[in-house]
């Protein structure tokens, strides 16, 4: 006899990448940032430590003071959140009943479904081409029908991003588009929420994270964007202290320092280039990426087995694998997301590479 309610059940849950506790690893698996947080981010929490007896503001009033300001909007457009997947959390219970319908690109984040799920909603995927494009027809007929369709543009695990047409197009009728930029600073020209002042936009939800431009993973925090009768009633949603203290000091201070972020993310995105390249020399097919990882493919080398291998050497990427994919001659896409690490860390994987390959 179980006593959890059906859908927690029948469900396996969502498997985070590992994190291993000694040290001594070249960590590529998690798209965290190589590079450590602004320098304002540590005095910040240093100040904030004398006042952790205080609960935090429950409507984070400066922090989205700060959000709004740098993405030209007011305050009342910006919902925070204990990281980007709360925000995801949020949505869910706020707009989806059970068996209303959430669509989403596929392969891509698999939590989507894990949370659709749990609210009790069906889900449906969005199934791409071989070329990560969308198969428009399919994708239109399944967006007309959707509550919420969710798309990360970036996505993961292709790391590359669609037009804003193509986004727009997905915008349901009776429902919201919901888009996941976690990845969107790395992009080659970032957004700043151009399309929430599209006439479409009343119908659309960007969430937004800390954990990889801002190198803040330790910290959970992230932010919707949206209409702000959208945020509000979403807010009744969240938690009543959803973010704490530290967290909120933190990315206040990381978002006053637009320098030292966009300097991490061009070492990265240079970085980036050169690991494709290499990996290009090598023999792997890689995905053209706009995010802070590459996907990469071998057409004769087992992916499980490749990554095996690094893993014995103690260099960790994460090997996915997608079935039930229409354009794999087996119905099972597979391969190696990489994230891009400082030059020294993806130094000694291209030499691991080149011994195994």
């Amino acid at each position: 006899m179980s006593f959890f309610r059906p859908n927690v059940e029948r469900i396996a849950g969502y498997t985070p990448g590992e994190q291993p506790q000694e040290a001594g690893w070249v960590k590529l698996n998690t798209n965290e940032n190589p590079y450590p947080p602004s320098p304002r981010v540590v005095e910040a929490l240093q100040a904030a430590g004398a006042r952790l007896n205080l609960y935090p503001d429950p409507l984070s009033t400066s922090f989205r003071r700060v959000v709004a300001n740098l993405f030209g909007l007011d305050a009342e457009w910006v919902l925070p959140a204990n990281g980007s997947d709360e925000n995801l959390t949020i949505l869910l219970r706020s707009f989806v009943d059970p068996g209303e319908l959430v669509v989403y690109p596929y392969p891509s984040y698999i939590l989507y479904e894990t949370l659709a799920d749990l609210q009790g909603g069906s889900h449906e995927r969005l199934r791409l081409n071989q070329d990560w494009s969308w198969n428009r027809s399919a994708t239109r007929d399944a967006a007309q029908r959707a509550k919420l369709v969710i798309v990360p543009n970036p996505n993961s695990p292709s790391g590359n991003r669609w037009s804003d047409e193509d986004i727009l197009s997905l915008v349901p009728p009776c429902g919201l588009l919901v888009l996941d930029e976690a990845y969107g600073d790395f992009c080659d020209v970032p957004h700043r929420a151009e399309l929430l002042r599209r006439p479409e936009g009343n119908r659309i939800v960007i969430t937004r994270s800390f954990s990889k431009s801002y190198s803040l993973a330790g910290i959970r925090l992230g932010f919707a964007l949206a209409h702000p009768h959208l945020i509000a009633g979403m807010r009744k949603v969240k938690d009543s202290y959803n973010c704490d203290r530290l967290a909120l000091v933190a990315g206040e201070a990381a978002l006053r320092d637009q320098p030292w972020m966009q300097a991490n993310v061009a070492r990265i995105r240079s970085t980036r280039e050169r690991l494709s390249a290499e990996l290009r020399l090598l023999g792997f097919s890689v995905v053209p990426s706009q995010a802070n990882f590459v996907w990469a493919t071998h057409p004769s080398r087992p992916h499980q087995s490749l990554y095996e291998e690094l893993k014995w050497r103690k260099i960790l990427v994460r090997f996915m694998k997608f079935p039930e994919v229409s354009f794999a001659p087996d119905g099972v896409v597979s391969g190696l997301r990489i994230t891009v690490g400082t030059d020294g860390e993806v130094d000694l994987l291209l030499t691991a590479l080149r011994e195994i390959v």
